[in-house]
C-alpha cells in the first residue's frame, strides 16, 4: 500500500513537469462489436420525438427537435432504455414520445449507434428537477412553468409551456386528478409527446407530486423484472472453449446477475440480433463472477457446449429453477 501511494505521488510530481503535448494520450473510445463501450468523449444527446421502431432489427427513427431533421438509429445490444424512471426495453416506448437519444458515430461518420433512450420522466427524476407552475390558462388548458431543481437554485429553462388535451391524465397522491387540481407553485413532472415539428410539449401524463411518479416507476420496475425473469439476462459471449463459457451480462439484467454465485445452476442460450434465443437453452454451472462497472463477467461450465456460442455474439441467461 505504501509503495502504491509513493508511486502515485511520484507520478503526480513528474506530471507537473510535462507539457500537454508530452502527457500520454487517453485511449479513444469506439463502438466495438462484442464489447460494452460507450464513447462518452464523443456523443450527441438530442431531444427528439420517436417516429418508428422495428423490434426485430432493433432500429428506429426520431425527429430531432432542434432542427426537425429525421435521424435513424441502431440500438446497441447493451443500450440503456430508461422508461418511466426505470429500466425498460424498446417495446415500452410509445410512438410520438419525447426523449433524449444518445448517439455515437459509426465507421462512416454517421451518428447512428444508440446507447440510451432516456424518457422525460427519467431525466427529471434523475436530475431531481421539476416544472414549477408560474401561470395556468384554464381556457387553453396550458401551464407556463420554470424548469428547475426543487429549491430553484438551479434553473435549466424558463417559460416552458406544457400543453394538455383530452388524452392528458393528471395524477395526485398516486390517484387520478384533474386539470383544475393544478395550483400556482406546484412542482410537476410529465410524460409528453411532440406535434411533428418544433419543441411543443403535449402531456400524456402530468404528475402533481412525487408519490404519483413513484407509482409509475414501481410499476415499470415490476414489468422489467418479470420480463428479465422470463426472457433471461442478456449479454455478450466473450469466450467459448471446451466446456467453459465466458459472458459479459448487461446492466439491465442486474436482478439476475446479483444472484449469481459459484455453484449456482443456470440455463443459457445463444441469441440473435433481436436478442431472442436462437436455440433451446443448455444447463450450466456458475464457476465465477466479477462485477466490472455496471456489467457482470460470468464464467460458466456447460456440458456439450458445441459451436452455437460465438465470441461477440449474444446470449441469454436464466436462473435454473
Amino acid at each position: 500500500m505504501k509503495t502504491t501511494v509513493l508511486l502515485l505521488i511520484l507520478l503526480a510530481s513528474f506530471g507537473k513537469h510535462l507539457s500537454a503535448a508530452e502527457l500520454p494520450a487517453l485511449p479513444v473510445l469506439k463502438i466495438t462489436p462484442g464489447k460494452v463501450i460507450i464513447p462518452t468523449d464523443k456523443m450527441r444527446r438530442p431531444w427528439g420525438e420517436l417516429i418508428s421502431l422495428d423490434l426485430a432489427t432493433r432500429t428506429g427513427k426520431f425527429r430531432n427537435e432542434s432542427d426537425d431533421s429525421v435521424m435513424s438509429f441502431t440500438v446497441m445490444p447493451y443500450a440503456e432504455l430508461l422508461h418511466h424512471a426505470a429500466s425498460g426495453d424498446l417495446q415500452d416506448f410509445r410512438i410520438g414520445e419525447r426523449a433524449i437519444f444518445r448517439l455515437h458515430e459509426n465507421d462512416k461518420g454517421e451518428w447512428v449507434w444508440l446507447t440510451y433512450i432516456q424518457d422525460e420522466m427519467n431525466m427529471l427524476n434523475g436530475h431531481k428537477e421539476y416544472f414549477h407552475v408560474e401561470r395556468i390558462d384554464a381556457a387553453k388548458r396550458t401551464v407556463e412553468t420554470t424548469w428547475a431543481n426543487a429549491d430553484r437554485s438551479y434553473i435549466r429553462l424558463t417559460n416552458v409551456v406544457i400543453e394538455t388535451d383530452g388524452e392528458t391524465r393528471f395524477w395526485k397522491a398516486g390517484a387520478p386528478a384533474k386539470f383544475s387540481d393544478l395550483k400556482l407553485g406546484d412542482k410537476l413532472r410529465t410524460k409528453t409527446h411532440g406535434a411533428g415539428s418544433g419543441k411543443r410539449r403535449i402531456a400524456w401524463e402530468v404528475f402533481l407530486d412525487e408519490e404519483s411518479l413513484v407509482k409509475f416507476q414501481t410499476e415499470q420496475k415490476a414489468v422489467h423484472a418479470a420480463r428479465i425473469a422470463k426472457e433471461g439476462a442478456p449479454g455478450y459471449v466473450d469466450e467459448a472453449s471446451g466446456q467453459e463459457l465466458r459472458l459479459t451480462l448487461f446492466n439491465e439484467g442486474a436482478d439476475i446477475a446479483k444472484q449469481l454465485k459459484a455453484g449456482r445452476l443456470v440455463r443459457i442460450a445463444p441469441a440473435g440480433l433481436d436478442r431472442k434465443p436462437t436455440a433451446p437453452p443448455l444447463g450450466g454451472v456458475v464457476a465465477s463472477t466479477l462485477t466490472k462497472g455496471r456489467e457482470t463477467k460470468v464464467t460458466l461450465n456447460v456440458e456439450s457446449l458445441g459451436s452455437q456460442f460465438q465470441p461477440t455474439g449474444l446470449a441469454r441467461l436464466w436462473l435454473a429453477e
